[in-house]
C-alpha cells in the first residue's frame, strides 16, 4: 500500500513539474508588446523615464480589459512592419496613420487595422519669420523638407517638394524640429498633434506651423495580418468609447476634439 502511495506521489510531483513551465508559457503568451517611438502627446517619457501619453495609457487600459500585460518597445519607425511580422512586437500603437501608404503600398495591405480612434493630419513646420513664404502647397516645390523615416509625413513630403526638392529622413519626428531650427532644411512635415505641442514653445519658440491645410488622417492600431487580437481590441475600443473612458483620457491630454470611433474605416 505504501509503494502505491509513493508512486502516486511521484506522479503528482512530476506532473507538477511539467505543469509549471506550461503555466509560465501561457503567461508569456499573454504579453501585449506595443511598438512605439517618442511622440508627444501619444507616447513619450516623463521626467522619471517612464512611458506616458494618450496612446500609452490607452494601451494599458485595453490590456487591463483583456487581462494582458502591456509592454512598450522602442522601434525604428521605418522598420515597424518588419518588427510586426517577425513577432518582436504585437502591434504598432503610436499615432499610427491608417489611411497612408508605405513605399506606394496602402498600409491596410501590410497589416490588419483596428477601428480608427483619433483624427490627425500632416502639417508643415517652418521658422516663424518665414510664414509669408509658406501659404500653399506650391510653396513647397523645390524645397528641402525633413520627415521621420517611414512616416506618412515622409511620403507626403516627397510628393510635395517634387523632383527638384529634397527630403531628409530622420529617426524620429522630434528630430525634424532640430533640422528646421538649425537651418539644415526649409521645413518639416510632421503630425499636427506633435507640432501643436512643440512649435512655438521652449526650444522651438522660433518655429511655427505654416498656414497650409492638408488632408485629414486617422489613427488606428496595426496588427499582424490574420491576428485574432484585432477583433478583441476592437470590441474593447467600442466599449471604452461608449462608456466615456476614451473621451475622459483624451481630455487629460487635450485631445478631446480629435477623438472618434469609426468602426467602418479600414485604411
Amino acid at each position: 500500500m505504501k509503494r502505491i502511495f509513493c508512486l502516486v506521489l511521484v506522479a503528482v510531483i512530476v506532473t507538477g513539474l511539467v505543469l509549471i513551465p506550461v503555466a509560465c508559457a501561457k503567461k508569456d503568451s499573454e504579453k501585449f508588446i506595443c511598438g512605439v517611438t517618442e511622440y508627444e502627446p501619444m507616447n513619450y517619457r516623463d521626467a522619471n523615464g517612464n512611458w506616458t501619453g494618450f496612446d500609452t495609457e490607452f494601451a494599458l487600459l485595453v490590456g487591463e480589459k483583456l487581462d494582458m500585460e502591456v509592454e512598450f518597445q522602442m522601434i525604428e519607425w521605418s522598420n515597424k512592419f518588419a518588427e510586426l511580422d517577425s513577432g518582436a512586437i504585437t502591434c504598432i500603437w503610436n499615432g499610427f496613420t491608417a489611411n497612408a501608404e508605405e513605399n506606394g503600398v496602402p498600409r491596410i495591405n501590410l497589416c490588419d487595422m483596428s477601428y480608427s480612434y483619433m483624427l490627425n493630419q500632416q502639417c508643415v513646420v517652418i521658422k516663424a519669420d518665414l510664414m509669408d513664404g509658406f501659404t500653399s502647397l506650391e510653396d513647397l516645390v523645390g524645397k528641402s523638407a525633413a520627415a521621420e523615416a517611414g512616416s506618412a509625413g515622409e511620403s507626403f513630403a516627397a510628393e510635395a517638394v517634387g523632383d527638384s526638392g529634397e527630403v531628409i529622413s530622420t529617426a524620429a519626428q522630434t528630430n525634424t524640429f532640430i533640422e528646421v531650427k538649425s537651418g539644415a532644411v526649409d521645413c518639416a512635415v510632421v503630425d499636427v498633434l506633435l507640432a501643436q505641442r512643440l512649435a512655438g514653445s521652449g526650444d522651438y519658440a522660433d518655429l511655427a506651423i505654416a498656414d497650409i491645410t492638408l488632408d485629414a488622417e486617422v489613427y488606428a492600431i496595426g496588427f499582424k495580418k490574420g491576428s485574432d487580437l484585432t477583433q478583441q481590441v476592437n470590441d474593447v475600443l467600442k466599449a471604452l468609447y461608449d462608456d466615456g473612458s476614451m473621451m475622459l483620457l483624451a481630455e487629460k491630454y487635450a485631445l478631446e476634439n480629435n477623438v472618434i470611433l469609426d468602426t467602418a474605416f479600414r485604411g
